[in-house]
Formats: structure tokens, sequence, C-alpha cells
């Protein structure tokens, strides 16, 4: 699962959809926008939550407050992670119109329904809801569905009481989505999921991630470039790792979903790797891939957490070569084992967590310095903005067409970004 807390906005013919969390949220979102555009809804507000730490849940309640007094006569509409898992507290806000949750969000009839609770059971849904979608409005790149749901129990996780057992997209409806939105100029794919690891035990043959990868690159050779959502180092399948040396349209950027670097904080998390099972699959990417941009997620202060131990995953920053991090002060939720166990004070997690992120804009900052004096094909988000194959942020010397993917010599680099010059 690819946590995160950040926000956007999309805006159209007086349909708002507010998307917080994870790359999968953002894929459902424009499923959301075509269903609700096909039901006639133009005056509306949807919600689209996460509930992966408590601050999400707040931003969220805070948007959906802001959306009410800024358009008092829309219908709104909360759905999500945070609206599968506490249904009855968000119905109760009185801003709200409508609830719904993460299947019947996908249903074509939910929006032009009125009951104001719409959530089943989402441990009983076996199955993806299959839709395919031609374009991401305002986005180079564009978020395919691979997988849904995880089977897995991390202590300290609530998504899989809102996501659902995990459940995989068949590889030829994964590929016919990448050969639409090729179709219509999109040049880069985000395959994602909550657990895209797990990707395939539930269908015939039982295909692994870097099969179904293969499978759908060879499917669609006019992809340019591929890039694969949160990856769970206790699965990376044999052949995910021969891609990565093998399939230079697989970028050269990955993120773990490693959560702590020390061995008793993993076990009492309910992790499946070990320390030193992380930095050896960081080693073994780093020898197929040599300067491949490796990134993680990480909770500073988990219950029981030691100095010591911290100081475990603070290390593993620099051994594991990370360059991009999440970091996440622990949030307890309501209903995990972790929630029960002793708690750390929460200034010292969010000390411990600005550490790391301090770690983690250094070895940022390394790492773009690294770049300078090489090449990069630079996909153009907006203007002068865009991303190397490596992730980078960049900025141009000049605007080009957003979508495009164009060569730039790297001149410069800050803190943050990268300064680059467009080839003639």
């Amino acid at each position: 699962m690819y946590g995160a807390v950040s926000k956007h906005s999309n805006a159209g013919a007086g349909l708002d959809i507010v998307t917080f969390g994870c790359r999968l949220n953002a894929y459902e979102s424009e499923v959301i926008r075509s269903l609700a555009r096909d039901a006639g809804l133009a005056n509306a507000v949807i919600v689209n939550t996460c509930a992966v730490t408590a601050e999400a849940e707040r931003q969220a309640r805070q948007a959906i407050r802001k959306a009410r007094r800024q358009r008092p006569g829309a219908r709104i509409i909360v759905t999500g992670c945070a609206a599968q898992i506490h249904p009855q507290r968000y119905a109760a806000m009185a801003e709200v119109d409508q609830v719904l949750g993460n299947a019947e969000k996908l249903e074509r009839g939910a929006y032009g329904a009125t009951a104001p609770l719409a959530v089943t059971d989402i441990q009983a849904v076996r199955e993806t809801a299959l839709h395919l979608i031609e374009g991401f409005e305002g986005r180079a790149h564009a978020f395919v569905q691979v997988q849904q749901g995880c089977d897995h129990r991390c202590t300290f996780c609530i998504i899989p009481y809102g996501r659902g057992p995990s459940r995989s997209t068949p590889i030829g409806v994964i590929a016919e989505q990448v050969r639409a939105l090729v179709a219509n100029g999109v040049r880069e794919i985000v395959l994602t999921g909550v657990d895209i690891t797990d990707y395939g035990k539930d269908l015939p043959g039982r295909p692994t991630l870097g099969q179904m990868v293969r499978r759908v690159l060879a499917a669609v050779p006019e992809l340019a470039r591929l890039r694969l959502s949160s990856l769970d180092p206790a699965e990376i399948d044999a052949e995910l790792f021969r891609l990565v040396g093998e399939e230079p349209r697989l970028m050269p950027h990955l993120h773990l979903s490693l959560q702590a670097g020390d061995d008793l904080i993993l076990k009492r998390m309910r992790r499946r790797h070990s320390r030193s099972q992380a930095v050896e699959v960081a080693a073994r990417l780093r020898a197929l891939r040599p300067g491949i941009a490796l990134g993680a997620d990480l909770i500073a202060g988990f219950p029981t957490e030691s100095q010591a131990m911290f100081e475990n995953t603070f290390a593993l920053v620099e051994e594991c070569g990370l360059v991009y991090l999440h970091v996440f002060p622990f949030s307890a939720r309501e209903g995990t084992p972790a929630a029960r166990m002793p708690q750390l004070p929460v200034a010292e997690r969010r000390a411990r967590a600005h550490r790391l992120r301090e770690a983690g804009a250094s070895a940022l900052a390394r790492f773009l310095g690294s770049r300078v004096g090489t090449e990069a094909g630079v996909l153009v988000e907006q203007g002068e903005r865009g991303r190397t194959e490596h992730f980078a942020p960049v900025r141009l010397d000049r605007a080009a067409m957003s979508g495009s993917v164009v060569r730039a010599e790297i001149v410069g680099a800050g803190p943050d970004a990268l300064e680059a010059r467009v080839a003639a």
C-alpha cells in the first residue's frame, strides 16, 4: 500500500473531485468523475477520502466543511477508505448529503441515487470493479489499477478494513486499459493497487507481478514509460527483478514499503521482511540497474520503539541508498493491534519523523547533485515543469507541451529539483 495524505482538487462543469491519499484513489477519482458525469451530476463536490493516518481524516473533514462554505448549493458526497470504515461518522456531518462505500463509489447507479448512506461489507467483495478510462484530466501520466485490497494484517494498518481482500485485474484488461490510454496520448503509465506485489494469486495460473508487467509491455509496444507503485520487498518476484535489469521502459525508480529498519519493530508491525532482507533487496536492485532511485515508506515512533530501534531505521536510509522518503509519525488507528500497544509521546514521534525527513532531504539533494552533467528524458507535466526517468523534478529552461517527453541536459541542481536545458 502506497500511503500518503497529499491532496489535489479537480474542477469542471460544476463537478469537483477532491482526492486524498494513494495513487489508487487518484485512479478511482477519474472513474468517479466519469460515472458522475454520466449520471448527470453537475453541481456536486465528491470527497474521496484516505484513512491511513488521523491527519488524513482531519484534512478530509476540513475539506468537507470548506466545500460546504464555498458551494452552499452543491451536493456533497463523501467516499473512500475513511467513509468505508466510519460511514456513520461522515453521515452525521451536517455538510454531507451522501456517503458511498469503496465498492459503491465505482458503481454506475450510485451517482443517480439519493440514499444518504450506501456502504456494504467490503470484506465480501471478491472481484475488482473493471473500468476503462480514456485519460486523466490535468496529468501527464495516468494510473491503471492492477490490484485491489490486501490479505495481510500489519498491526498498524487500517486499510484492509477499507479495501477488502486482495483481488487482481486480469492481464488482458490491464493491457486494454494501457493501450487505450496510450492511444489518447499518455506517455507514462503507473500500475497501482493496494498491495501490487500480491498480484495474481487469485487468477488462473497465478501470474506474478513481474509476469504481468512483461506481458503488458509486450502487448503495448508503443508505451514509452512504465512505473510501479509501492512494492513489498518480501514479495518481489524473480521476473520483476529481471525486468529491472533488462527493460528500459520500466523506469529506474522504485518505491519500497519498508516501514522500519529494526527487526523487533518489524516483527511487532507483523511485516514479512527483516532488516537484512530490505538491505539485500535494495543492493540487488542497484546492481541490476546502476543509478536507480529508490524510495520508501517509513514510520517514526511506532509503539515500543526505543531510541536504539529508531537509530536502526534512521541508518536504513543510507544503507539502502534511499532517495525519496514518505515519512509518517505513527498514527494509532482505532481497531488495529498497534493502537493497543504502549504508545510513545506524540512529540517524540514528530521529532523522530523530522530527523528522518531531514535525512531524506539530504539524500535527495545528493542524488540530484549527482545528475548534473547527464542527459535525461523529461516527461513534461506543465509548462516548464517535469520529471526525469528517475522521478526527479525538473525545471526546464523553456516551456514544452504537457505530456510530451523531451531530451534535456541537466545543468544544475537545487535542494529539491533539477535545472535542465532542452536539447535543440
